[in-house]
């Protein structure tokens, strides 16, 4: 169990943020940019710029320690790792779970001794997820783990997310812009628009039929080309 009870977020007398709410097993948070998605993310993790002022309540049958039963997967695959550091270097976890988790992922632990370069943009996003399944993991933020992927490792991450998520029994809060990345994997989901809830719920009943006509046009710009809901 997650439950953010109330998350504050001020620049000052400017509000950036201000809501609450609980991630049963799957929860994206989508927006435009500046909705404050990605601040959302920092609060949790702990890394929200010192200049901010941050109100972050919660209750949770975990504790939030990053790493171990915390993990993050940031955006882009390409400048998450040191591209002079072989990637057995970057793991975090001992070398046997290293292996494992390359297994989980799909990749042979040939990898380990590979340098961030010789990957595809497909194999180094599977290697940043491997890293984040700490045997303790129970809870993973996913910042728009898709953006810098062609469509069909878009859609091979997102299946091997799903898989991980129900084999493993953890839970996912899922950062984006990009509904249509999270169609399939969050059950549910918060639209956010200057900080705060506009409109919440199970995502297959909000994407069918939206309530306000920020979340119709955010869910027509993503789905209008391939003829969603019709």
């Amino acid at each position: 169990m997650f439950r953010c009870k109330e998350l504050k977020i001020f620049d000052r007398d400017k509000k950036l943020v201000d809501i609450n709410f609980n991630i049963d097993k799957s929860l994206a948070l989508v927006g435009e940019s500046g909705s404050g998605k990605s601040l959302t993310l920092k609060s949790i993790l702990g890394l929200t710029p010192k200049n901010l002022e941050v109100d972050f309540k919660y209750e949770s049958s975990f504790k939030l320690k990053n790493g171990e039963s915390l993990s993050f997967v940031p955006q882009n695959p390409f400048t998450s790792l040191s591209p002079l550091t072989k990637i057995k270097n970057q793991f975090l976890l001992s070398d046997s779970i290293a292996k494992r988790n390359l297994s989980l992922v799909g990749l042979d632990s040939s990898l380990l001794d590979r340098f961030p370069s010789e990957l595809s943009g497909g194999q180094l996003q599977r290697v940043i997820i491997a890293m984040s399944l700490n045997p303790k993991v129970e809870l993973i933020l996913l910042d728009e783990p898709t953006t810098a992927l062609d469509l069909e490792n878009k859609r091979n991450i997102l299946k091997l997310l799903k898989k991980l998520m129900l084999d493993l029994n953890f839970k996912i809060l899922f950062v984006t812009h990009d509904i249509d990345s999270i169609e399939t994997l969050c059950e549910d989901i918060i639209v956010l628009y200057r900080g705060d809830i506009v409109e919440s719920g199970k995502t297959i009943d909000i994407l069918q039929n939206p309530q306000t006509k920020y979340a119709k046009n955010l869910i027509d710009s993503n789905f209008s080309k391939r003829g969603f809901r019709e």
